[in-house]
C-alpha cells in the first residue's frame, strides 16, 4: 500500500429520516475531530450509545505520525489510534489494550517515540491495503464500543494564514504549513486550508453521517481538528444535507497559539467563515468558560443552534473534559432535541 492511494467506492445518499428510526432504538452518533478532544468525546459517547463512528481528521505531520507518513507514504495513525484508545472499554481487557496501543518505545534508536497502536495500524494497511478494513480490524481487537474512520484515504496537509506568525513582524500575514505548526503558532491564524484543496471523503464516512442521528463536532484544536472536516468538499456536502441534528461542542479554554484569546463566541464565527452552509442545532459549552452568555447565544442563532450550558469540565487539574458529565450532558441534549425513543 505504501505511497499510493486506495480506491474509493460509490456509496448510497440516504433517505432515512429521524422519524423512521424504530423506536427505542440507540441513536446513530457520528462525532467528527481528532486528538485529544475526539477522545473526550468518544469516551463520554461511548457510555450512551453502541452505535457510534468516529471521523478522524489525518493531517497530522508531527512525532511518530509524521515519521510514517514521511517514510511511508501512509495516511498518520496517530488521531486513529487515540480514536480507537477512546471507544476501549472499562473492563480490564479494554484498559489493557487501550495502555498497550497507547505505549511509546523509549530507546537511543529508531523506534524512539512511536507509539505501539500507530505501529499496528500501518502493519494491517499494508496487510490488508484498506484503510476501512485494518481499522475495523483493530477496533474488533481492542473490543472496541465503535468504529473509526478517516476522513479522507489521502494524507493532507494543513496551511493556515496567520498574522504575526513570525513575532519581528505582528502585521504581515504568512502562509504556516503543516499542522504542528499551525498549532503552536505564536501568531493569529486568520483562516486554514487543505492541500490538496479538494482531498476525496472516505465514502464510509460520509454514509455514516448522511444515515446519523446525531452528528458531533468538537471539542478540540479549532483549526487543526475541528474545521478540517469542513474543508473535504464531500464531507461537507454530508454535513449541510444529513437529516442528522448536529452539536457542536465547546473547549473548555483558548488553545495556546492556535486560539489565543478567543471568546466561545469567536470559535463560532471563525467555523462560520469556513463553512457558512452549514447549519447546527446545538451548541454545548461548560458555563463556567462562558463569560458572556448573551454574545454567545448570538453566535449560535446566526448558525441556526441554540446554546446549552453544562457542567463538564473534570473538577481538579487543567481544563479537561469529564467523561461521566459529558456523556450526562450529550443524553440531556439528544433526549431535548429531538428524542425519537427511550435509548436506553
Amino acid at each position: 500500500m505504501t505511497g499510493r492511494t486506495l480506491p474509493l467506492r460509490r456509496v448510497r445518499r440516504s433517505t432515512r429520516s429521524l422519524s423512521t428510526r424504530k423506536r427505542g432504538a440507540q441513536p446513530k452518533v457520528v462525532a467528527l475531530g481528532g486528538g485529544m478532544g475526539l477522545s473526550a468525546s468518544l469516551a463520554a459517547l461511548r457510555r450512551i450509545t453502541g452505535d457510534l463512528t468516529a471521523v478522524v481528521t489525518v493531517a497530522d505531520d508531527g512525532g511518530s505520525s509524521g515519521r510514517l507518513r514521511e517514510e511511508l507514504g501512509v495516511l498518520p495513525p496517530g488521531d486513529l489510534r487515540k480514536a480507537l484508545a477512546a471507544l476501549c472499554g472499562d473492563d480490564d481487557w479494554g484498559q489493557t489494550w487501550a495502555r498497550v496501543i497507547q505505549h511509546r518505545f523509549e530507546s537511543k534508536g529508531d523506534l524512539h517515540e512511536h507509539a505501539v497502536g500507530n505501529l499496528l495500524i500501518v502493519a494491517l494497511w499494508e496487510q490488508f491495503g484498506d484503510h476501512v478494513q485494518a481499522l475495523d480490524l483493530v477496533g474488533k481487537l481492542l473490543g472496541a464500543h465503535g468504529r473509526v474512520l478517516p476522513m479522507s484515504a489521502v494524507p493532507l496537509e494543513l496551511q493556515a494564514l496567520v498574522r504575526g506568525h513570525d513575532p519581528a513582524r505582528p502585521d504581515e500575514v504568512s502562509t504556516v504549513r503543516g499542522q504542528a505548526t499551525v498549532a503552536l503558532t505564536p501568531g493569529e491564524v486568520q483562516s486554514v486550508h487543505l492541500v490538496p484543496n479538494d482531498p476525496p471523503a472516505v465514502p464510509e464516512a460520509v454514509e455514516a453521517v448522511l444515515d446519523a442521528d446525531w452528528v458531533v463536532l468538537g471539542p478540540g484544536s479549532w483549526f487543526s481538528s475541528v474545521i478540517p472536516h469542513l474543508l473535504v468538499p464531500e464531507l461537507l456536502d454530508a454535513l449541510v444535507e444529513t437529516k442528522a441534528r448536529r452539536v457542536l461542542s465547546l473547549n473548555l479554554a483558548p488553545q495556546p497559539g492556535e486560539t489565543e484569546g478567543f471568546s466561545p463566541q469567536r470559535h463560532l464565527e471563525v467555523l462560520g467563515r469556513h463553512a457558512p452552509k452549514l447549519a447546527l442545532d446545538v451548541v454545548l459549552a461548560d458555563e463556567a468558560a462562558v463569560p458572556d452568555r448573551d454574545s454567545l447565544d448570538a453566535a449560535a442563532r446566526r448558525l441556526g443552534a441554540a446554546v446549552e450550558l453544562a457542567p463538564v469540565a473534570s473538577p481538579a487539574g487543567a481544563p479537561k473534559h469529564d467523561p461521566e458529565l459529558l456523556a450526562a450532558a450529550y443524553d440531556r441534549i439528544f433526549r431535548m432535541h429531538g428524542r425519537i425513543g427511550p435509548w436506553r
